[in-house]
């Protein structure tokens, strides 16, 4: 009876998976009160659970402790992140080579070598070195004092060569104790900020050093002093190995590349230096300066050149007509960040290679002005009027409008100028990008300013606005270089009378394109300003008429280099 009665109760102890019914009984769920042999006990504290229950909840127990390889990969993330941290943020040395201070700094790569930039040329990259680490070495500024000195002392260049070979090597030294105290710093504070324990803090800061010392190391074994002989350039440097000749007979022939070494130094100082030497004109305090610029075309140099003018002539206010970006993109936003700091207020209008989101950001500038659809403001005590070009002709998805888009703009800041004369307070200027939307103006305002077609014009309109169009201060931007002949960098400086805000003189200035050393400033007056010219009559109802008053028939005054004679510049 007792081993039927068992056959009975054993039946249903089977597990409910057809694929366990044949495992042995030992590796079965063990159920209390019905997998014990019978007559035994449950054990104390059991818990009986419902017979309709067949299951028990897995057992939780205690979290295992992190992994060894698990903390030592952590270790390694913080470490690297940190070092990279310390290294962007307090990594920089900067130390003279020659003639040019320059800012060295270590930054991790796959390949490793090294990239010299020299802004706004491009960069040249060497294959000096295998390793984790690159070495970026940026030509910030050529010091005019040391370049000076060399243009002055010509038979310094024989001892040049060891004069920046002693440079860059007490440079390399001061960079490796600064990039050793940079990763080391910041692998320990981000570290502190991770484990918040000081001991792994420090282990970071330990590994971050040793992987320094590793790279080095590598750097060392791999180093290639050869690398210099198949240099890789970029930007406008790519033209370097025609002016100077490529690096094995600049090897084989060093006096010649020395000579035109030190000719290149020349030029370029003379260049550097160019904006800074120009003459200043003394103008008396009723007169305002008005810098017109044009064309900029994301060309680094301009900027500057603009401040350079405005501290050397005391301008009162910058005028840009617009294309001061080249596809007008927001990656090129940035470019336009120097507008602010050039010393005087800027007011700009938009050309047709500027896009609504270049203006936009313009728009929040500091000490910029935009104007758009006719839009008036006062600045220095002068009554402007803009508008931005109504074509965006990189966007190669729409089709260019043309001069009859142009037109109808121009008609547009026409209306706005006869609204604010019939009101009682006419413009003194009006602003455009192209030549045709600025002629709408005529009549309507004395002077119209305008750009675009990258050479000067000054064209007096039939109803007696002076329509004056600037080239490319700029110097056409990357077009410099696709010519023979590379694109002047042009610029004027417009004197008007601070009581009727007319034009008394304008200067002209030309500095040398990309490699030359030419500067030269002209001095213009309008026909009836001319020695001997008899001052027009005013006219109260044509706000164009010429200036009236003591100031219209007195010269501005001489330069005190030689200048063209003065003439009306209509033709």
């Amino acid at each position: 009876m007792a081993r039927a009665e068992r056959s009975r109760t054993s039946a249903p102890d089977l597990p409910r998976n057809p694929l366990l019914r044949w495992l042995p009984r030992p590796f079965r769920l063990w159920r209390p009160g019905r997998d014990r042999p019978h007559g035994v006990s449950p054990p104390s504290g059991a818990v009986r659970r419902p017979s309709r229950s067949r299951r028990t909840e897995p057992a939780v127990g205690p979290l295992e402790p992190p992994r060894p390889l698990a903390r030592s990969l952590g270790l390694i993330a913080v470490t690297a992140l940190g070092s990279w941290l310390g290294l962007v943020l307090i990594g920089t040395v900067h130390a003279p080579v020659g003639p040019m201070d320059t800012s060295m700094t270590l930054r991790p790569s796959l390949t490793g070598g090294t990239r010299i930039d020299v802004a706004p040329l491009g960069d040249l990259e060497l294959s000096s070195h295998y390793a984790p680490l690159r070495l970026d070495v940026d030509v910030d500024r050529l010091d005019p004092v040391r370049s000076q000195a060399l243009v002055s002392h010509p038979e310094r260049f024989a001892g040049l060569q060891d004069e920046v070979a002693h440079d860059v090597t007490r440079g390399a030294l001061g960079l490796a104790v600064h990039s050793c105290l940079a990763v080391a710093a910041g692998a320990t504070a981000l570290g502190l900020v991770v484990y918040r324990r000081p001991r792994r803090a420090l282990a970071a800061g330990g590994l971050a050093l040793a992987l320094l010392g590793a790279s080095a190391g590598t750097a060392y074994a791999t180093w290639n002093p050869d690398s210099v002989l198949e240099p890789k350039f970029s930007g406008l440097l790519s033209s370097a190995p025609s002016v100077v000749g490529n690096a094995r007979s600049i090897v084989s022939e060093f006096d010649v590349y020395q000579k035109e070494l030190a000719r290149l130094v020349t030029n370029v100082t003379k260049l550097y230096d160019a904006t800074s030497t120009l003459p200043a004109y003394q103008p008396d305090p009723s007169t305002l300066r008005v810098l017109h610029v044009s064309d900029i075309h994301l060309n680094p140099a301009s900027w500057r050149i603009i401040a350079s003018l405005v501290k050397q002539y005391r301008i009162n206010v910058i005028v840009d007509t617009g294309d001061t970006m080249d596809h007008g993109s927001a990656a090129e936003n940035h470019f336009l960040d120097a507008a602010s700091t050039l010393g005087a207020p800027y007011v700009w209008v938009r050309g047709n290679h500027d896009s609504r989101t270049t203006q936009t950001y313009l728009s929040g500038r500091r000490h910029v002005t935009v104007l758009d659809n006719g839009r008036v403001v006062r600045v220095a005590g002068v009554r402007i009027a803009g508008t931005g070009d109504p074509q965006f002709t990189p966007d190669r998805s729409v089709v260019a409008a043309g001069d009859g888009a142009e037109r109808a703009a121009g008609r547009r800041l026409a209306d706005v100028l006869r609204t604010e004369r019939l009101a009682g307070t006419p413009v003194d200027l009006a602003l455009a990008h192209n030549p045709a939307a600025a002629a709408e103006t005529d009549g309507l305002v004395p002077l119209a300013l305008a750009g675009h077609i990258h050479h000067r014009e000054n064209t007096t309109l039939p109803r007696g606005t002076r329509l004056m169009v600037e080239g490319s201060t700029g110097g056409g931007g990357l077009r410099a270089v696709q010519n023979k002949k590379p694109a002047p960098v042009q610029a004027s400086v417009l004197y008007l009378d601070r009581r009727t805000k007319r034009l008394q003189a304008w200067d002209e200035i030309t500095l040398g394109g990309l490699g030359l050393s030419r500067a030269e400033v002209s001095r213009h007056l309008p026909r009836e300003n001319q020695p001997g010219a008899t001052p027009a009559p005013t006219r109260s109802a044509h706000p164009s008429g010429p200036p009236t008053g003591p100031s219209a028939g007195r010269s501005p005054g001489p330069f005190s280099r030689p200048t063209r004679t003065p003439s009306d510049g209509s033709g």
